[in-house]
């Protein structure tokens, strides 16, 4: 059997919108693919278009109700609410899509030499894994942004880095159990070379592990933006952002307890949902858990998804 044969054959088969359909059919994967949709559209939208411009104020307006000219009605300093939320989209799609790769890059990378390199190197990895696990999301932003100044760099970073030792901690034994499973031996008894065999197939049989764990990390990014910039250690002033609105606002909750109403609904819908489509995306993709809810078992899922949701869900809100 040559390389290509071995490699063609070895390949576990997954069926992408039996997958999709499963996540559509829960009514939280649905619900959180519909939130996903919202927020990315509302964000390209916002490119283009916005009902009022952002840095438009008008003192004599400010604290207006809902109305046909201001939806969501305006803040302190005369702002149209639903136009800075509109942004403020923007911010979070920001956020969370690169806090997503970099923990995707990094949780991989690391996962790989814990799994697949000698003893004496993948011990230390292992060690220094479980160490960086102990330290709390905001702990390493404010550790940046004593160094670097608070920005938006320093939100993605540190989610990047906490979502990466996660995403490793969960991928390594993935990585192992497929190195020895019979597709990889196949791949390497035909003479395929190592790197080859990691992209071609240890990457794709870990991948429903790893969307997993992004669609959390992708939660947990939206709600460290938000609790950063409150803090003063996410976006800066002047720039749209769900944290930033609330942070503004909320000194003015015992006046005009609306102030704070729109901006942390927004987060807390988008987290919900965010959070939501990852158990459903765990659920679709891990063969155990669909026949436990009486599902039709698939080939080549995921294995030992079961308990990295919950887990990761922790580790990064902690």
């Amino acid at each position: 059997m040559s390389g290509t044969d071995a490699e063609t054959s070895a390949r576990p088969g997954r069926t992408r919108s039996g997958v999709l359909r499963e996540i559509l059919r829960r009514p939280g994967g649905a619900y959180g693919v519909a939130v996903v949709l919202v927020v990315v559209l509302a964000a390209a939208v916002s490119l283009a278009w916005t009902p009022y411009p952002l840095l438009q104020q008008d003192v004599a307006d400010k604290w207006q109700g809902p109305s046909p000219e201001h939806w969501l009605g305006t803040d302190q300093i005369g702002r149209d609410t639903f136009s800075w939320l509109l942004a403020g989209a923007r911010t979070t799609v920001f956020v969370a899509t690169l806090s997503a790769v970099i923990a995707a890059i990094v949780g991989i990378a690391v996962g790989a030499a814990g799994a697949l390199t000698p003893r004496w190197v993948a011990e230390p990895v292992t060690v220094l894994v479980d160490i960086l696990i102990a330290f709390p999301t905001l702990l390493i932003a404010m550790l940046l942004a004593a160094s670097f100044g608070g920005s938006l760099w320093v939100v993605v970073v540190a989610v990047g880095i906490a979502g990466g030792v996660a995403v490793a901690r969960v991928v390594r034994p993935e990585i192992r159990i497929a190195d020895r499973s019979d597709f990889v031996l196949a791949a390497r008894a035909a003479g395929v070379v190592r790197a080859r065999i990691v992209r071609r197939h240890l990457v794709p049989n870990v991948a429903p592990v790893v969307i997993v764990q992004l669609s959390l990390i992708a939660a947990a990014a939206v709600l460290a933006e938000a609790g950063l910039s409150y803090l003063g250690y996410g976006a800066p002033a002047g720039t749209p952002s769900w944290g930033r609105s609330l942070a503004e606002s909320q000194r003015f909750i015992g006046v005009h307890p609306s102030a704070v109403l729109w901006p942390g609904l927004t987060i807390t819908l988008t987290v919900l949902g965010l959070s939501l489509l990852g158990d459903a995306v765990r659920e679709a993709v891990d063969p155990r858990l669909r026949t436990r809810l009486g599902g039709p078992p698939r080939s080549g899922g995921a294995r030992g998804t079961g308990s990295g949701g919950s887990q990761l869900s922790v580790e990064l809100v902690s």
